[in-house]
């Protein structure tokens, strides 16, 4: 049997959009010189995405958040889940390919590893139970609890920048912020071993759009009459996943590489049920052995 294997360094064009992404929603620059947090209109709007409130380069709030904040003050956050409902029926997972700030830092971490692991059966299914878990243990604790004990994207991007530009925030370090600084040291360490393990085990917000893939109205379709099971696909995905045998799994984040890797044109993008082509953006490189 032919051994495929993929060349390491490869610009896909969802890594561009990643970046831009990274600096349209973190790019309140001026804290640099006034270290306090953006506080104007657009903080009234919610990140499609994963992206802490907190974060002083942030101009919007953060989904996960704000459920848990409405959890507290015992209210239904209609805005917010009608927000939410309308990027899962139209998209998907598909913010979790090419907007989320995060899982651009678990790709970047994951090509500079030399030891590559599979994720464990069973971990996807943990992040159901931290969406269906956090919102009543806010409710008992009156507390964020993701945010304070789990989320490793708001360490990175709002704990530590905050601790190193307000020295005043340095003596109130305690033992919570050594805790979330662990998660999110154990998250590096295996992003660099395994693919998006945060996002694929632990993010309540992926685990809320992935209910609607089935039913939005983005989809992918793959033509078994051209698919030869080569597993380029596999290979290239930064979830794990063999897109011909469930072109719309509640896992796949409509990247697109699957797409772009295609080297029989049996991978193809749907929207509203018509096609939005094949092989888009910069084709990959491969080598085969």
């Amino acid at each position: 049997m032919r051994k495929i294997r993929i060349k390491k360094r490869h610009i896909f064009p969802t890594n561009l959009v990643q970046w831009i992404s990274l600096f349209a929603i973190n790019g309140y620059f001026p804290v640099i010189k006034n270290p306090n947090l953006y506080q104007g209109r657009l903080k009234g709007l919610v990140c499609p995405s994963l992206n802490c409130y907190s974060c002083p380069l942030a101009y919007t709030s953060c989904p996960i958040g704000l459920m848990q904040h409405f959890a507290i003050i015992r209210a239904i956050p209609a805005y917010l889940l009608g927000w939410l409902g309308i990027i899962g029926a139209t998209v998907g997972r598909a913010q979790c390919g090419w907007v989320c700030p995060f899982g651009l830092v678990q790709d970047l971490l994951y090509r500079i590893g030399k030891i590559k692991l599979p994720l464990p059966r069973g971990f996807v299914f943990v992040k159901y139970l931290i969406l269906a878990g956090m919102i009543p243990l806010s409710m008992l604790t009156l507390d964020p609890v993701f945010c304070q004990f789990i989320c490793p994207a708001g360490t990175l991007f709002a704990g530590i920048p905050q601790v190193l530009w307000i020295p005043d925030l340095r003596a109130l370090v305690a033992h919570l912020f050594w805790i979330k600084i662990s998660v999110l040291s154990i998250v590096v360490i295996l992003s660099m071993m395994i693919k998006r393990p945060f996002c694929r085990a632990l993010c309540p917000l992926g685990a809320f759009y992935s209910l609607f893939n089935r039913v939005s109205a983005l989809k992918l379709q793959v033509d078994m009459d051209r698919c030869t099971e080569c597993d380029l696909c596999y290979q290239v995905c930064p979830m794990d996943i063999k897109i011909y045998k469930d072109p719309n799994q509640i896992e796949c984040i409509r990247c697109n590489r699957c797409v772009r890797i295609c080297p029989e044109d049996a991978i193809s993008v749907e929207l509203f049920g018509k096609p939005l082509g094949k092989k888009q953006g910069i084709p990959l490189k491969v080598k085969v052995e």
